[in-house]
């Protein structure tokens, strides 16, 4: 029988060794192809396999290993928020660099703070409880895990970055949860990092399909679901309209029976690539006066029949009692448009006259009296609400979604949210 060609150029007893290694069962995010940068930030999920991606990420620097490593490394840092984190998760946990060692295993000396392998290469481990610690040792790499949870953030990843003096090029690796501190923030904005992010769901297949199901069913689409399983980097402005934990309080459990039903259209200027959003909403009001936020349509749109296809998709889909629809920007071709979709359709076109907080502020006050709930989740929508300032939105974009929201409550409250309050200054 003809060989392969790992049997052709492998002894037999090699290849149980090369068949345990990680590159057969990594995902495609946890590996770096034709890259070496200096920091690698991967920011991801619960479970979704930072530490696994950690944990090799070292194994490979030790034994010299491609595509992570070019050559051996003997000095290594392991940072993590504990010395406790350290040992438990990063060094013994079940993804930890002990587990999963194939070989030359290394052995944890407690009393020196250091993993050492029979190879000669040390891993010294540090706390961000004490970055002092790091004022001394030098390094060819470090992992740092979990730095969204750091205590002394930057003044140890400043400490640690004095340190990564060895070697023709030294490299940091780090992996956290993310959480909106002004390290990652900073890192995240840096054009010389690499980022990656990982989601929960990415790494399904090495996690319990309860825990996938039940994680799934209670936290997705909520801001902590989007923050712990999906990887996001979710934060509010301190001058934002509104703030995520408002929104929260103002979440339904249940569709009321509706009065009347309204869907709300702020047309993009331009239908291109690189044209805004149209922002499409829906909602109705309930026989206690509250305005009950539906649906959130909205869509980049290549033409003005896709956006006004949308809408009116969604107004038959509710029954909606008519369209309400901003025409600053098309005058009577954006009622033309959704004619051509279908005629039958009621449509009002309302016209802006004041400035977008203007319009938004007393929506915001309707919202903080509890007149205004939302009856499912809307992560985008939710997302322009919480960082909307007075400046707008702090990406410079138009906030669509929000314009159209305003312009449905204006549409179903129009006697308490049309007017801005007036301030007297004495």
């Amino acid at each position: 029988m003809q060989r392969n060609w790992s049997e052709r150029n492998l002894r037999d007893e090699k290849l149980p060794l090369i068949a345990e290694e990680w590159l057969f069962k990594a995902r495609i995010q946890q590996y770096l192809l034709g890259s070496q940068p200096a920091t690698w930030l991967v920011i991801g999920g619960r479970g979704a396999g930072k530490t696994r991606l950690g944990a090799e990420w070292v194994n490979s620097l030790v034994r010299g290993l491609s595509p992570f490593a070019l050559g051996r490394h003997d000095h290594i840092a392991l940072v993590g928020e504990t010395l406790g984190d350290v040992r438990e998760v990063m060094v013994d946990g079940p993804s930890g660099i002990v587990t999963i060692s194939r070989h030359d295993r290394p052995r944890f000396e407690a009393s020196r703070r250091r993993l050492v392998w029979d190879s000669g290469a040390v891993a010294q481990i540090f706390s961000s409880e004490d970055p002092e610690s790091l004022r001394g040792p030098q390094f060819e790499a470090a992992w740092c895990d979990e730095l969204g949870k750091w205590k002394n953030a930057e003044a140890c990843f400043d400490m640690l970055q004095f340190g990564l003096r060895l070697g023709s090029q030294p490299r940091q690796l780090i992996t956290t949860t993310p959480r909106p501190t002004r390290l990652l923030k900073r890192l995240m904005a840096d054009p010389a990092v690499l980022q990656t992010r990982m989601r929960t769901s990415d790494n399904a297949q090495n996690l319990s399909e309860g825990f996938m199901h039940m994680v799934e069913q209670r936290y997705g689409g909520t801001r902590l679901g989007r923050q712990e399983l999906e990887g996001e980097l979710i934060e509010d402005r301190d001058d934002a309209l509104w703030s995520r934990a408002a929104i929260e309080e103002a979440r339904l459990d249940a569709v009321p029976e509706l009065q009347r039903i309204v869907v709300a259209v702020d047309p993009p200027a331009s239908s291109n690539k690189s044209s805004d959003a149209c922002g499409i909403v829906a909602a109705g009001l309930d026989a206690t006066g509250t305005v009950v936020v539906l649906a959130d349509a909205s869509i980049k749109a290549a033409r003005p029949q896709d956006w006004a296809g949308a809408a009116v998709a969604l107004y038959r889909s509710l029954q909606a009692d008519c369209l309400v629809a901003e025409v600053n920007q098309g005058g009577d071709m954006v009622t033309a448009v959704i004619r051509t979709v279908d005629p039958d359709v009621p449509v009002k076109p309302v016209r802006a006259r004041r400035g977008k907080w203007l319009r938004a502020e007393p929506v915001a006050m309707l919202y903080q009296q509890g007149k205004v709930r939302h009856a499912g989740r809307f992560p985008e929508l939710e997302d322009e609400m919480c960082d909307f300032g007075p400046n707008g939105l702090s990406n410079g974009r138009s906030p669509d979604r929000l314009d159209a929201l305003v312009w449905a409550v204006n549409e179903l409250m129009p006697d308490r949210s049309a007017h801005p309050r007036i301030r007297e200054f004495l």
